[in-house]
């Protein structure tokens, strides 16, 4: 009796269970789903605030004097063009407004700059290190920034290593130190610097030898001319 109530409790149990599975699992493939939608939903939104920060850059240092948007343009116009020699027309940009509320008279706010094309954004970031007055960067959003203050001890050890180590919009590249491999594949060796002669210098030496060759070939006709023997008239 105790073995065939045993053997029922196993059975009744093995059957809730299977029922209870056989809801269940409809619910966790569709959970599943769900959650790939919801990630697949981050992912786009992330990249369209990418993309909408694409062609913008940010401008820190910059003293606040201006009384509009017209002096503020000129102002960073007669930077880029002093310092990068690259003339920026209103028709290039399409957004230009400092970043904040509050005017502070011990801080500059950032002035954020928003141009149609991202070619000429990329001259200027390109060119940023001659800047001499203010600093400029990407524009990254609060997630990102966050991220990469995150990232700056791990970059700063890294560069102490002797890596190459950089961040890439929120993610921190490190490739190994610069070896001298390349330097002495592109290196030749003295022997072939000294025995090895310029094509230039090898031409020139080529026609001065058939030259020669021409001359003393002529010359040798001249004498062979000379000894043919002279007949009398009879």
């Amino acid at each position: 009796m105790e073995k065939q109530t045993n053997d029922l409790k196993e059975s009744i149990t093995r059957n809730i269970m299977n029922r209870i599975d056989e809801k269940l699992t409809p619910m966790i493939e569709e959970n599943e789903k769900l959650k790939q939608k919801i990630g697949n939903l981050e992912n786009e939104i992330e990249y369209l605030k990418k993309e909408k920060k694409t062609n913008n850059i940010v401008i820190y240092g910059l003293k606040e004097r201006e009384k509009s948007i017209l002096e503020l343009f000129q102002s960073v116009k007669e930077i880029f063009k002093r310092d990068l020699n690259l003339s920026v027309e209103e028709n290039e940009v399409n957004r230009l407004y400092r970043l904040g509320k509050n005017k502070s008279e011990n801080k500059q706010r950032p002035v954020l700059l928003s141009f149609i094309n991202g070619w000429k954004k990329d001259q200027i970031i390109k060119n940023k290190k001659s800047l001499k007055e203010i600093y400029i960067s990407d524009d990254y959003s609060k997630e990102v920034i966050e991220k990469r203050k995150a990232l700056l001890p791990q970059l700063l050890e890294e560069k102490k290593k002797g890596n190459i180590a950089y961040l890439k919009y929120d993610k921190l590249v490190v490739k190994g130190p610069i070896t001298d491999k390349r330097k002495r594949e592109i290196s030749t060796s003295p022997q072939s610097t000294y025995t090895t002669k310029p094509k230039k210098q090898q031409t020139i030496s080529s026609v001065k030898s058939n030259r020669k060759n021409v001359f003393d070939l002529m010359r040798n006709r001249s004498n062979s001319l000379t000894d043919i023997p002279t007949h009398k008239k009879q």
